[in-house]
This record gives structure tokens, C-alpha cells and sequence, in this order.
């Protein structure tokens, strides 16, 4: 099963994550199918940069979002509340 995640980078106490598209048997910072966007909590407010036509099609073709990322669909509308 595909999910789309965050996927960890960034220094030690300064997280940055990739929103990436996955196989859910995978480790969280492992190998991904595609980078769909970026999300950087630090900012005020938080920062995210996604590509919504990526996600869209992966979301078409099953993929499942985690639950945070798809708080962070629902914030930037790419899926309905």
C-alpha cells in the first residue's frame, strides 16, 4: 500500500520534512516513490510548499495519506474538510 507521509530531514532540534509518497512497508526516512512537497513547522505560521497535482493523482491512484498529513491537506485545500 502506498501512503504519503513526512519524511524526517533537518539538523538535530531543527526538523524539516518532505511530504513524500511511499510503500507503507518502508522506514519513515527510507526509500519513497516521489517528494510531493515540503513542510517546515519552525515558521510562524508553518511553512508548506506541496505540488497539488501530484498529490491529487496519487490520492486518485489509492494512495492513503497519514493523519497529519492529511491535516495538512485539509489546511491548504487540496482535500475537502
Amino acid at each position: 500500500m502506498v501512503k504519503i507521509r513526512l519524511q524526517r530531514f533537518g539538523a538535530h532540534k531543527a526538523p524539516k520534512y518532505r511530504i513524500v509518497a511511499a510503500d507503507s512497508r518502508s522506514p519513515r526516512d527510507g526509500k519513497f516513490l516521489e517528494i510531493l512537497g515540503t513542510y517546515n513547522p519552525l515558521t510562524e505560521p508553518a511553512t508548506v510548499s506541496l505540488d497539488a497535482d501530484k498529490v491529487k493523482a496519487w490520492l486518485a491512484n489509492g494512495a492513503q495519506p497519514t493523519v497529519t498529513v492529511k491535516n495538512i491537506l485539509k489546511a491548504n485545500n487540496i482535500i475537502e474538510k
